[in-house]
């Protein structure tokens, strides 16, 4: 196996699920999980979201014209984004921040999974 040299900090799972969709398989998904699977909508949507309850996670259906197959998105916390930004580095994980902007109020970085999986690691 590697060995990491710097502390590895804490990450835990955050409140936010997002499956990214193409335009045509937008209606149809929202339609499976509110319809099929009951899924109650929150206020929190947008134009282009619809945001469900997950159980207690925040489940974004966003609506990504640039998409041709649907992606998730996940998100994990950690206490120090600094800390967490350099053991990522140091592990060889891939920073994708040109992925999508992240709002001001917002203190993270996107990263990717050896599969491909986006995450947003985002100070707790």
């Amino acid at each position: 196996g590697r060995q990491y040299m710097t502390t590895q900090p804490r990450f835990v799972p955050g409140k936010n699920i997002a499956v990214k969709v193409p335009p045509d398989q937008y209606d149809a998904t929202v339609t499976f999980y509110t319809e099929v699977l009951g899924l109650s909508k929150l206020p929190d949507g947008g134009e282009l979201s619809v945001v469900l309850d997950f159980d207690g996670k925040r489940l974004w259906i966003d609506r990504v014209p640039s998409l041709s197959q649907a992606e998730v998105w996940l998100e994990v916390f950690t206490k120090d984004e600094e800390a967490a930004a350099k053991y990522l580095e140091d592990c060889g994980v891939v920073r994708c921040d040109e992925i999508e902007p992240l709002p001001a109020e917002v203190q993270g970085f996107w990263i990717k999974s050896p599969s491909g999986i986006v995450h947003l690691v985002s100070q707790s």
